[in-house]
């Protein structure tokens, strides 16, 4: 059975002011037709369908012309909300939505939506694991103990997240896959996400061993955690410029006989790149500089002349008709650098910066335990 995995669309979404939605829709489309040519069986989102708690309504036109597209050429669809979405408006109507191969998660409840399909190689379970949080969890359980009864209730994500997984009383001996949306230990960030300060957020990948498959999302960048089947598929547009190098691409997934899971990525090609560019003025308007290249692309300009150019961000939009940034690099923005830097060091705390340090020596942050650890050590000090 063969899956394509993506994430992450943020249908609705705004950058720097420009609206994205043309380019939205643009890649959903292509997203379809490569559905379509890798004759896949459905189509997994792996949560933030939208950018916002309350879409607006072109947003959700937007959406729903996409999901009746697919069930139009009999593509399954199983979707959970992300973080930034509403859990009960990504939920309304999947009851009646199921009918047509639509899957929507509901509310999270202390039960998982669980799909079974079959093909040749027998049953495939399909897990819809919406985004959680500790707390969530916690009022279950809460809910449902015994008077009396002595209960350990989550305080982390990892906790949450491991508690959730256990109450789904996973067969290994099917094949199994889990959609989730939540941040895995090892897994690297860009500027375009929600980040926790002290890595409060993470979850081991030790906790999904039980399946085949983890289709993931609220991770922007294309990666695999721990093993190839841990996978975040990423953003499938740029959302910020710390992501101007990525190649944005669809995970196909093929699920055969159990423990055999083929991927393969292909190349999505947006309506505008998202790129940087960098030098003096005169070089960056010169002919040749950019006559090879796409300008009507989303652009970040860092000009290196010493002094600012008089009306520099409308001049270039002349040429780059969709610069979204203009940034200075010279010696008067680096010594606003170093005194900037150094009042928001006075302003941080002694754990928010020595959580920034391992995070830049590590390339991830810190987990639950070792923050704890340090916010112990610190305050030791202090006495």
């Amino acid at each position: 059975m063969k899956f394509l995995h993506i994430s992450d669309l943020h249908i609705g979404k705004r950058l720097n002011e420009f609206s994205m939605m043309e380019d939205q829709i643009h890649i959903l489309n292509q997203i379809l037709k490569i559905a379509q040519k890798e004759q896949v069986d459905g189509v997994i989102i792996a949560g933030d369908i939208y950018d916002k708690p309350i879409p607006s309504a072109e947003a959700v036109k937007v959406f729903d012309q996409f999901l009746t597209s697919l069930a139009d050429e009999h593509m399954k669809v199983f979707a959970i909300s992300g973080n930034h979405d509403s859990a009960e408006r990504i939920a309304f109507g999947a009851q009646l939505m199921s009918s047509r191969g639509v899957w929507l998660s509901p509310v999270y409840d202390g039960t998982a939506a669980k799909i079974v399909l079959e093909d040749e190689y027998g049953e495939l379970c399909i897990y819809l694991l919406p985004f959680i949080k500790p707390a969530v969890v916690r009022h279950i359980l809460e809910k449902e103990k015994e008077p009396d009864a002595q209960l350990q209730l989550p305080e982390s994500y990892h906790d949450a997240v491991k508690t959730a997984v256990g109450r789904m009383d996973v067969d290994c001996s099917r094949r199994n896959i889990l959609v989730a949306h939540q941040f895995v230990t090892g897994a690297g960030r860009c500027d375009s996400e929600d980040i926790s300060v002290g890595g409060i957020d993470q979850v081991d990948a030790e906790i999904f061993d039980a399946f085949d498959y983890v289709a993931l999302g609220h991770i922007h960048s294309p990666q695999s955690v721990k093993r190839d089947t841990v996978r975040y598929c990423g953003t499938p547009l740029k959302y910020s410029f710390s992501e101007a190098e990525q190649e944005k691409s669809a995970v196909v997934v093929e699920c055969r006989e159990k423990g055999v899971v083929c991927i393969h990525t292909v190349p999505l090609v947006p309506l505008h790149d998202l790129r940087k560019i960098r030098g003096t003025y005169l070089e960056v308007t010169a002919r040749d500089f950019y006559q090879q290249t796409d300008t009507e692309d989303y652009v970040q300009v860092t000009l290196t002349d010493e002094e600012d150019v008089p009306d520099g961000l409308a001049k270039l939009r002349i040429i780059y008709p969709n610069l979204m940034q203009l940034l200075y690099d010279n010696s008067r923005t680096k010594q606003n650098r170093l005194v900037e830097f150094a009042e928001c060091v006075e302003r941080k705390s002694e754990l928010a910066l020595f959580a920034e340090f391992y995070e830049l020596q590590n390339n991830q942050p810190m987990s639950q335990e070792q923050t704890e650890y340090v916010k112990q050590l610190i305050e030791s000090c202090k006495t």
